[in-house]
């Protein structure tokens, strides 16, 4: 059963943007927080930006000002907008959702930034 489902990744220049979408099943996402991880090649995962059911949003210190996070509860949906990209921000990124509902994870989307 699949409860994730991302999109939106690609191959973009430096300074140029991506968005991300993750769909999930309406079980979880309306009592489960959403958040993106990315994992770089050789490096471990780590968390792009979070944001609960009441739309507080947290942010990796690298990502502020330049990546923001949302939720369009009526869609079962989870944005990332990325802007500015940096080749180091070249990543497999990950949707997660955890909470009351458990925690999942997607499959993973490419995002590659080329300087």
């Amino acid at each position: 059963q699949v409860h994730l489902v991302e999109s939106g990744g690609g191959l973009v220049q430096a300074g140029g943007s991506l968005r991300l979408s993750c769909a999930a099943s309406s079980a979880i996402f309306s009592i489960n927080a959403m958040g993106w991880y990315r994992q770089a090649p050789g490096k471990q995962r780590e968390l792009v930006a979070r944001i609960t059911t009441r739309c507080r949003t947290n942010y990796a210190d690298s990502m502020k000002g330049r990546f923001t996070i949302s939720r369009d509860n009526a869609k079962n949906t989870v944005y990332l907008q990325m802007n500015s990209l940096k080749p180091e921000d070249t990543a497999v990124y990950y949707c997660h959702s955890e909470g009351r509902a458990g925690s999942y994870w997607g499959q993973g989307t490419q995002g590659t930034v080329s300087s």
